[in-house]
């Protein structure tokens, strides 16, 4: 421990000498203070984004062991977390290669962040990524720049929640032009917020950083989004580090397929394996090793407000809760090209990243994502999509109280899927 201290403590000597440095000592600085972590900590995430001039803001609770990293210039995205301040794991995926190349694509720029804030649908006749009259394939995606690159404008701001707000104006696949007003709040969760959120007591033993973000999306045009012209929906993207035995677990509601529909969508880049994703007990295990590109999705007619992820070389318990409603809703259907309906997406998706055809890789990363109902509003209407995250590490047999609780099942039966 005394040389682990000793590192920090030149660090910080470091961060106090780079106020009176020239230009090329405070770059060589900067870059010492990030080699002074290991990378995959907070502090190293921190240090990268001060060198290649990101900027960000910072929540912390009391203590300063629970932090986020959140930047206003990505539509106020969080970038990443730690329970444990610097030298604790950096929860979130960036994407150091992006950033360091210090380019910004006219078409999409990947930067990672473990949540970020999109809008649905992605394709279809409604699309907002399609221009009017192209073919739905990659060469004619387009990420609106004001979910890509425009910075929201800080509404306010507090040492433990930040709201941002923005209004645009974007045309979709049909033509229709869509007056669009957005505001998110993110927060930090305290320990008597996260107990009374999970309905279990937090051990003293475990590290954790929860956050909640609220989502409000307002129809600022004159006409009403309906299924005719037009509708968006509220999209988080959450963007996180695999490991070699990462599960995704999400719980769904039983019933007859005949009633409900099918248990999960899983072909959304060809049909995934048998070995990558089971069903047992009611709960969907989807292997996230960063090592094959598949994706599954969950309706609104089986999703219900919790699901996570495990890492067990790590002992890293992640789990996210989305507001969803009570009496299922129609969701939009985000697949590229021809839609036999719009409104038949789903309300939960997690994502393995892996090789393309080519063999390159944009990650290795993994996604757990929710979405809000189709926002089918008239003018001056708004939709809510709330959702939390929560990182909590340490002792397994904590955990597993967690678990039990939650989704009646073990951390062994959970880190033991596959």
């Amino acid at each position: 421990m005394k040389s682990f201290n000793m590192n920090w403590a030149v660090a910080a000597l470091s961060v106090m000498a780079i106020a009176c440095a020239s230009p090329a000592t405070k770059k060589q600085a900067t870059m010492d203070q990030k080699t002074a972590v290991a990378q995959g900590t907070y502090g190293y995430d921190v240090a990268f984004m001060k060198e290649h001039k990101m900027d960000f803001v910072e929540l912390r609770d009391e203590s300063g062991k629970a932090c986020l990293m959140i930047s206003p210039a990505l539509q106020g995205r969080v970038m990443t977390s730690s329970a444990n301040g610097e030298p604790g794991k950096s929860f979130g995926w960036i994407n150091y290669k992006h950033i360091q190349a210090g380019q910004v694509s006219e078409q999409f720029n990947p930067y990672g962040g473990e949540e970020r804030f999109w809008l649905g649908p992605e394709g279809g006749p409604f699309s907002v990524y399609f221009p009017e009259g192209k073919e739905q394939v990659f060469e004619n995606w387009d990420v609106p720049k004001e979910i890509d690159t425009v910075p929201f404008d800080i509404k306010s701001q507090s040492p433990s929640a930040i709201t941002f707000s923005k209004e645009f104006e974007l045309t979709n696949t049909s033509g229709t032009k869509l007056g669009i007003g957005v505001e998110r709040t993110v927060k930090l969760l305290s320990r008597t917020d996260v107990e009374q959120a999970l309905a279990t007591q937090v051990g003293d033993s475990l590290n954790f950083i929860a956050y909640e973000s609220e989502n409000i999306l307002t129809n600022r045009g004159q006409s009403t989004w309906n299924e005719k012209s037009g509708f968006l929906s509220i999209w988080l993207l959450g963007m996180f580090n695999p490991s070699e035995k990462g599960v995704v677990f999400i719980p769904f509601k039983a019933g007859a397929e005949a009633e409900m529909g099918k248990i999960v969508s899983d072909d959304y880049f060809g049909k995934v394996p048998a070995d990558r994703l089971i069903q047992k007990d009611g709960i969907l295990f989807f292997k996230v090793d960063g090592k094959f590109r598949s994706k599954i999705g969950i309706s609104p007619q089986r999703a219900l407000p919790f699901c996570g992820s495990y890492d067990p070389e790590n002992k890293v318990l992640t789990l996210l809760w989305c507001s969803i409603p009570e009496k299922p809703m129609s969701y939009v259907n985000s697949k590229w090209g021809k839609q036999d309906n719009p409104l038949s997406g789903d309300a939960i998706n997690s994502y393995n990243d892996g090789p393309v055809a080519d063999g390159s890789i944009m990650g290795p990363f993994y996604e757990i994502e929710s979405s809000s109902p189709a926002a089918l509003l008239a003018p001056g209407e708004t939709i809510t999509h709330r959702q939390r995250i929560f990182h909590i590490s340490g002792s397994e047999a904590q955990l597993n109280l967690i678990t039990t609780k939650l989704f009646n099942t073990s951390i062994s039966t959970i880190k033991e899927a596959f």
